[in-house]
């Protein structure tokens, strides 16, 4: 069987309280092996630790999404880098700029993004980042900060070919999720070409973004395996293939 790792996902969330041991059982059933949970505040951070910790097959990620930004204290930063340097987290994220929902001040968002660069730069620790209608300030503080860069995900990747040009040169792997599988996602299609299969990742971000064949329903970490075929089907691969890489990459990007 080939063997899948989700990249990105929240099946701690509380969507699938009622479920989960039967959610990660059809995980396992369609062979994704390694999961990874992604805090996006300190609340979540420290349940994707305590989740991790019970399920050897997952990897937590612990930061402050953009959404959340405005909710930033200093104390903080000293959490999340207890939380990495014990070894309970494999990354910071999610990180980033989110202009679509702008749910805190942009401002905000991009000095909390940098101050968490800043960290995972000091530690050593890869970047899970979340961007959304943001990629021109991502790019520009990526480029201020290129010399404080330690590697990481462009989760969900939203842009079009020439953005992951640009996220490639600076180091980051590229995620893609859900929406690589819709009918209407040319600019995906055609970027996810591009990639060095060294670099490529897949994710299913659930519950969110549900790929074709099941789009509308809530999102699981077994549906990781329509992105990759997807993937492997744009590429002109052969699915085991596109399966080994990517899980890889993620063991990779992950240290794991």
């Amino acid at each position: 069987m080939m063997e899948w790792f989700d990249s990105h996902c929240h099946v701690d969330e509380e969507a699938f309280d009622a479920d989960r041991e039967d959610v990660l059982a059809r995980m396992r059933e369609n062979g994704v092996t390694r999961f990874a949970v992604i805090g996006s505040d300190m609340a979540t951070s420290r349940r994707g630790i305590a989740f991790a910790a019970e399920h050897p097959e997952a990897a937590a990620a612990v930061g402050i999404h953009p959404h959340e930004a405005k909710g930033f204290r200093e104390e903080d930063l000293d959490e999340l880098k207890e939380m990495y340097l014990s070894g309970k987290a494999k990354a910071i994220g999610e990180i980033g700029l989110d202009y679509y929902y702008d749910l805190s001040p942009r401002e905000v968002q991009r000095e909390v993004c940098r101050r968490q660069m800043e960290l995972a730069w000091e530690i050593g620790a890869p970047a899970a980042f979340h961007i959304r209608d943001a990629h021109g300030d991502m790019l520009d503080i990526m480029r201020e900060m290129k010399s404080r860069l330690t590697g990481g995900i462009i989760h969900c990747f939203s842009g079009s070919a020439e953005t992951a040009k640009e996220y490639l040169r600076l180091g980051y792997y590229i995620s893609f999720a859900g929406p690589l599988t819709f009918k209407k996602a040319p600019k995906l299609q055609e970027a996810v070409k591009l990639v060095p299969k060294d670099r490529l990742l897949i994710e299913t971000d659930s519950p969110y973004m549900a790929p074709e064949p099941v789009r509308g329903r809530r999102n699981e970490p077994a549906n990781a395996r329509f992105v990759g075929l997807k993937m492997a089907e744009l590429r002109g691969e052969d699915p085991e293939e596109t399966a080994a890489y990517t899980t890889a990459n993620a063991m990779r990007v992950y240290h794991i």
